[in-house]
């Protein structure tokens, strides 16, 4: 488990906060795919990831718990994952999500392929965030720089 089930608790009332109409059983799916993602940002730097509509609902309402948030990137490792909103909730770029999906499956989980697909306005839920990061914004992470380096 990445996170407490205290911190998770916390993390899904967020979500429902942004949904009112949601329920705790799918903001809870949405939060799992939000840490999985995390995850697979941070221990692949640089292969350019992204998450689907939905599940940046869930890396959003991780954010917003900057502590848990950043003690998460700690444990991960070396990298602190960023996000860099795209505006347009349109965007939909499936090799990059099959990519994410790929390297979520190579730490072992798998992802809620119901979670991951096309925006659109019958998704499995309403999500306030108004952001998709594919094509054009990528999910590229970079080292933090070891103290005392230049």
């Amino acid at each position: 488990m990445l996170i407490t089930d205290e911190q998770f608790a916390s993390v899904r009332g967020t979500v429902m906060d942004a949904n009112p109409d949601m329920a705790a059983q799918m903001a809870g799916r949405i939060v799992d795919e939000g840490l999985k993602f995390v995850a697979a940002c941070a221990k692949n730097p640089g292969l350019g990831l992204a998450p689907s509509r939905i599940v940046d609902e869930g890396w959003h309402a991780l954010i917003l718990h900057t502590a848990l948030y950043a003690e998460l990137c700690d444990t991960l490792g070396d990298q602190f994952v960023h996000h860099y909103p795209g505006y347009d909730p349109t965007n939909y770029d499936p090799p990059i999500l099959d990519r994410t999906r790929e390297k979520i499956t190579e730490l072992g989980w798998e992802a809620d392929q119901e979670l991951w697909g096309p925006p659109s306005d019958e998704t499995l839920a309403s999500v306030a965030a108004k952001c998709q990061h594919a094509p054009d914004c990528t999910i590229i992470i970079t080292p933090r720089p070891k103290p005392g380096v230049a």
